[in-house]
């Protein structure tokens, strides 16, 4: 066993297990004291109890209505059939003349002759570097061990009790006499402290500096004694009357737009050839960009992704 020896060996005397408070206390009995509590001199009625009050003695009963019960008529579906018409329907049944027509000339989408593709430079460039495949470490094989283990632990095997028995609690026998009498509930503080007789004192109120009236109120303001109804007075209105149906003339479906609008062709992206017209292949930089130069222009170069 890995566990070291231990130097400390138990005492061989016996042990009392007898304290300090156990030698030195003394035990005393209760001491009986006197009830000073008055005697209950009022004695119980042997009569029984009346369960007659006023309410039951005064009040009258009267006949109840019978309550209202609402009688709902029955449904009766209407013989006319529905139409389905409302006020809008009937009433706003738009403008006369035939509907405004979409004057944008038609274009027609373009159709190029080589299929898209669908890949980038970024695809063909940047490929996925090769994972080295992961390092697993493999558990070890448990093996059981061959001895069987000690289940005992320092206390039972060095903390025993002494002659085999654990100590008893050093308790007094002394039995404790109930007593028969009453319990009395008055105390110092009620014997001594009574409460005071006192009375309460009337607030002050000081005397009133307004006397009302005796006389009745009028409830009349200086608003009402002053006021003077005055004439109304009717305004000219200066509202130009109306001056009737206006003559109905179409609406001209003609605009700057549609008068002065040139369609345009669509032009090819020049990103798509691979050798773009009106432009010379001049190299190609360390990332894989191509520059090409215009024919009739400057050196200028256009990057193609």
């Amino acid at each position: 066993m890995i566990r070291p020896d231990d130097t400390y060996h138990p005492s061989e005397e016996k042990f009392d297990y007898r304290t300090s408070v156990q030698d030195d206390y003394l035990y005393r009995e209760p001491v009986a004291t006197k009830s000073r509590k008055p005697v209950n001199l009022a004695q119980k009625s042997k009569d029984p109890f009346e369960t007659i009050t006023n309410y039951k003695v005064d009040y009258v009963l009267h006949p109840l209505e019978k309550p209202y019960v609402h009688k709902y008529e029955k449904y009766k579906a209407s013989e006319v059939p529905f139409d389905g018409l409302t006020t809008h329907k009937i009433s706003y049944k738009g403008l006369a003349g035939q509907p405004a027509k979409l004057a944008k000339p038609y274009q027609a989408k373009p159709h190029h002759d080589l299929p898209f593709s669908s890949t980038t430079e970024f695809q063909e460039k940047y490929q996925t570097w090769p994972l080295p495949p992961l390092f697993t470490i493999k558990p070890a094989v448990y093996v059981p061990p061959v001895e069987k283990m000690d289940l005992h632990t320092t206390t039972q095997l060095h903390y025993t009790h002494p002659n085999g028995q654990p100590a008893r609690m050093c308790r007094s026998l002394v039995q404790f006499k109930k007593s028969t009498e009453p319990f009395t509930s008055s105390s110092t503080v009620k014997e001594d402290y009574k409460p005071w007789q006192c009375k309460r004192t009337k607030p002050i109120i000081p005397a009133p500096d307004l006397t009302c009236p005796a006389e009745p109120t009028d409830y009349s303001t200086t608003f009402q004694t002053h006021y003077t109804p005055h004439p109304l007075s009717i305004t000219k209105s200066c509202k130009p009357r109306w001056p009737g149906l206006r003559p109905w003339t179409p609406l001209e479906a003609k605009t700057t737009y549609t008068t002065s609008y040139t369609p345009k062709g669509t032009a090819r992206c020049l990103a798509s050839y691979k050798e773009p017209p009106g432009f010379v292949f001049k190299g190609t930089d360390e990332i894989g960009h191509k520059f090409f130069l215009p024919v009739f222009k400057g050196e200028c170069s256009a990057d193609r992704h």
